[in-house]
């Protein structure tokens, strides 16, 4: 039987994963110790789905520390740790199982906030978050590989009462006692971390129709996604590179950008004579965005998130994209090969 701690957990899972400014498709996960152990939400679902379905698989928590500790690379999946007779689905722990693990409170929420992402891709992320976190016992975490990097970067900075780590272009982590002052911590540490939103003019859909025509490309339904196009300061940025994980697993290595002249036809002609996929997402300056017709559920969130986050960095702000190692690792990873898998299959979608 459920304790009234793990309902509340569904209950704020299902609610932060519905919030788009908060996790992006099958992003983020939440986490509940119980009875030695861990209850973490599954690799490639929803936590929007929580209320729908079975998300959560139970990992034995002792034998994970201490494998932690011996830095066993078993703990990278998390897989020889679950509970199997708990776990009738099958499921697959999250990739950032060891996180949770590591933080010592009860209830960790882990979630990709596009306010904190906004800081945390800044080259002076940990000194923004210093001077509005002030008074919240947090830590910020360079950027380290999801999985086991990550955990050991985050085992070398947590102190005792840490409580909230802001990961460097990649997301944010609360956690506390109970799943009611784990929420209250969420919110308060978005709101000290938001910032204006940089308006974006509207999309022109007559050019964008007449730049999909005899292609695979569509207009989005949702016109939110236009704006880090039409917005010339977003367009820059996403012109750098990749700025977070999620990013790269979903929407491929930066973002591509149409030249002048340049269609959604002419664009995959040359993509295919020089033998590399399409993309998802295609950016034209100015104009909007055009989307793959068979574009994943989880792509669209992260196009969305592409526009969300850009139009929350300053002009002036100095970016910290992702190295090509950085990208190549991420996209060679087997625990993401999983998650495009379950990605291109629909599953993540249930």
């Amino acid at each position: 039987m459920r304790s009234l701690e793990f309902e509340a957990l569904l209950d704020i899972s299902a609610r932060v994963g519905a919030d788009p400014l908060l996790v992006q498709g099958a992003g983020g996960n939440t986490s509940i110790k119980e009875l030695g152990t861990l209850w973490i939400k599954a690799s490639g679902l929803w936590l929007a789905h929580a209320r729908q379905r079975d998300v959560m698989v139970p990992v034995a928590l002792d034998p994970l520390l201490d494998a932690l500790e011996r830095n066993d690379p078993a703990t990278e999946k998390a897989q020889d740790y679950v509970i199997s007779e708990m776990n009738p689905s099958g499921l697959r722990p999250s990739i950032e199982t060891t996180v949770h693990a590591l933080m010592p409170q009860k209830v960790v929420i882990h979630v990709h906030c596009v306010e904190t992402i906004a800081t945390a891709v800044q080259t002076n992320g940990a000194a923004i978050a210093a001077e509005r976190l002030a008074g919240i016992p947090h830590v910020f975490v360079p950027y380290a590989r999801p999985g086991l990097p990550l955990a050991r970067a985050i085992a070398e900075r947590m102190q005792e009462k840490t409580s909230v780590l802001i990961l460097g272009n990649h997301g944010l982590a609360v956690a506390a006692e109970t799943v009611a002052d784990a929420a209250i911590l969420l919110t308060d540490v978005s709101r000290r971390l938001t910032t204006q939103r940089r308006s974006a003019p509207s999309a022109d859909l007559a050019a964008l129709s007449r730049l999909a025509v005899d292609s695979g490309y569509c207009l989005p339904d949702d016109i939110r996604l236009h704006a880090v196009a039409t917005d010339l300061e977003s367009c820059r940025m996403a012109a750098g590179g990749s700025l977070y994980p999620d990013h790269v697993i979903f929407l491929g290595k930066g973002s591509v950008i149409a030249a002048p002249g340049e269609t959604a036809a002419s664009i995959e002609t040359t993509r295919r004579e020089r033998g590399e996929s399409l993309p998802p997402l295609l950016l034209f300056p100015g104009k909007g965005v055009l989307v793959e017709k068979g574009i994943s559920a989880g792509a669209l969130a992260m196009a969305r998130c592409l526009a969300d986050v850009t139009a929350r960095i300053p002009a002036s702000g100095r970016l910290r994209y992702l190295s090509a190692a950085e990208n190549a690792e991420l996209l060679g990873w087997d625990a993401e090969k999983y998650r495009q898998k379950l990605n291109r299959a629909g599953q993540a979608l249930q």
